[in-house]
C-alpha cells in the first residue's frame, strides 16, 4: 500500500518527544510499504522554526526510509490562544498546497492524525481531488479538552468546532481512536457508524528499552546526573495548561524531609512560570530539564524509581491513555497515574502502579512515602507493567493490525 500521513507534529530525527508515528512509519515500510508525510515546521512545544526552514513554506526531505514534505507553520504558534489557533490554520492551508502540487503519484489512502482537528480539513479535501479514502485517527478528544482546560472559551469558535468535528467524522470512511473511552464516546455520543471505527492505541517502544536493559550502566549515569541515593520520580512530557504540574510542585513541597526527588523533563508553555514557582516555593527535590532525545529520556526512567503520568483533573481527560505510560511500562517502572478514568484502569489492570487522585498533592505525599518503604513492590509492579504491555501494547503487533484494518477497508 501507499499511504499518505498528514501529521502536523512527525518528529525530525533529532526531535525530543513522542514518536508513535516516526515508530509505525519505519515499521510499515519494513514490511514493503510506502510512507509519505506531510508535516510542520515547528516542534509542537517549540518557539520557533528551526533554522534550515526560516523564509521557506515547503521543504522536502528524507528521515530514513520516509520521504517528509515539511510545510509553514506560523511562529505565533506558541503566542496565546489566537497564535495556536493561527498555527492550526496555517498550517492546514500549507499541507493543503502540498498535498495538491507537491505531492505527485497515486495513494491508496491519506491518513490524518489529530490533534489539530482541522488539519481534517486538507485531508478531506486532498481525499476528494485525488480520488482517495481517508482515514481519520484520534489522538485526543478535541473541542472538548480545549474546553474543559479553559484554553477554548468563545462560544462562537466552540460551536464551529463541534460543527467541524462532525463534519469530518462523517466524510472520513475509517476512524482510529486510541482509547476505548474514545472509542464508546463517537460510537454513542456522537452518532459515528461502528462500521467505521477501530481502536489502534499507543504502544511501548521494546526495541529501544530492551536494549538498554541489557547493558546501561544505572549506577553510572545515576553518579553522573546527581541521582545517587535519591528516589527519583520522573515525569516526561508537555509543561502545559492541561497538564497541571503545579500539583507535582506541591508534592514536592510535602517531601522535602526525604529523599524523593522529581525529574520534569520537556517544554511546555507553562514551564517558565513553574520554573519560577519551584524557586519561590524554594525547593530543593525538584529538577527541570530540556527536552531530550528518546533514547536519553529512557535513560533517565530506567535510573529512576518510578514514572509519573500527570493531568488536570477534568471530566475529558478520563477518556486519554497517557503517553508516556507506555514508556515507563518498557522500561518496567511502577507508574504514579494521576488521571482518572481508562488510564487508572489500564495501571490498575496490569498491577502496575498507583492511581493518585489529581490535584491532591496530599495523596502524592502518602503514596509515595509508601512506595519508598516497599523496593519489593517497585520491582514487582514494574515487572507486571513490562509483560502487561508486551502481550496487549506492542508497536510492532499494533502497526501489523493497524495495517490489517486499512487493507480490509479500501478492497
Amino acid at each position: 500500500m501507499r499511504i499518505l500521513l498528514l501529521h502536523q507534529y512527525f518528529l525530525e530525527e533529532d526531535d525530543p518527544g513522542g514518536s508513535r508515528w516516526n515508530e509505525m512509519a519505519k515499521i510499515w515500510i519494513s514490511l514493503g510499504h510506502e510512507v509519505t508525510v506531510i508535516a510542520g515546521m515547528m516542534h509542537y512545544n517549540g518557539s520557533t522554526k528551526r533554522a534550515e526552514y526560516k523564509n521557506r513554506f515547503f521543504a522536502k526531505k528524507m528521515q530514513g526510509d520516509v520521504t517528509v514534505y515539511r510545510t509553514h507553520v506560523s511562529e505565533s504558534y506558541n503566542k496565546g490562544f489566537l497564535g495556536r489557533l493561527w498555527g492550526y490554520f496555517s498550517f492546514m492551508f500549507s499541507s493543503l498546497w502540498a498535498g495538491i502540487f507537491k505531492v505527485k503519484g497515486q495513494y491508496d489512502a491519506v491518513l490524518v492524525t489529530s490533534p489539530p482537528l482541522f488539519v481534517g480539513g486538507s485531508g478531506y479535501l486532498i481525499s476528494k481531488i485525488k480520488g482517495i479514502p481517508m482515514v481519520f485517527e484520534i489522538r485526543d478528544l478535541w473541542p472538548e479538552s480545549a474546553i474543559d482546560t479553559g484554553v477554548l472559551t468563545n462560544k462562537f469558535i466552540i460551536k464551529l468546532a463541534y460543527w467541524f468535528e462532525s463534519f469530518i467524522y462523517s466524510k472520513a470512511k475509517l476512524i482510529n481512536v486510541l482509547t476505548p473511552a474514545f472509542y464508546k464516546t463517537l460510537r454513542d455520543n456522537k452518532g459515528v457508524e461502528e462500521i467505521k471505527l477501530i481502536m489502534i492505541p499507543n504502544a511501548a517502544d521494546f526495541s529501544l528499552s530492551e536494549s538498554l536493559l541489557q547493558d546501561f550502566d544505572r549506577e553510572e549515569f545515576r553518579r553522573q546526573n546527581s541521582l545517587v541515593d535519591k528516589f527519583v520520580i520522573t515525569y516526561v512530557g508537555a509543561h502545559g495548561i492541561a497538564n497541571f504540574l503545579d500539583q507535582l510542585l506541591e508534592a514536592a513541597h510535602l517531601l522535602e524531609d526525604t529523599n524523593a526527588l522529581f525529574l520534569l523533563i520537556g517544554q511546555g508553555m507553562e514551564k517558565a512560570r513553574l520554573m519560577e514557582k519551584a524557586k519561590e516555593m524554594n525547593l530543593k527535590n525538584i529538577t527541570f530539564l530540556d527536552p531530550v532525545p528518546k533514547k536519553e529520556v529512557f535513560k533517565y526512567i530506567l535510573a529512576s524509581e518510578m514514572g509519573a503520568s500527570v493531568l488536570k483533573k477534568v471530566d475529558t481527560f478520563k477518556t486519554v491513555y497517557s503517553n508516556k505510560s507506555f514508556d515507563y511500562f518498557s522500561c518496567k517502572k511502577p507508574i504514579l497515574m494521576a488521571i482518572d478514568g481508562v488510564s487508572r484502569e489500564l495501571v490498575e489492570e496490569a498491577q502496575a502502579g498507583e492511581y493518585v487522585e489529581p490535584e491532591n498533592p496530599i495523596e502524592f505525599n502518602r503514596i509515595i512515602r509508601a512506595y519508598m518503604q516497599d523496593p519489593e513492590r517497585l520491582k514487582r509492579e514494574g515487572e507486571n507493567g513490562y509483560e502487561y504491555a508486551k502481550v496487549n501494547f506492542d508497536r510492532e503487533l499494533l502497526a501489523n493490525k493497524y495495517l490489517d484494518e486499512i487493507a480490509k477497508f479500501i478492497k
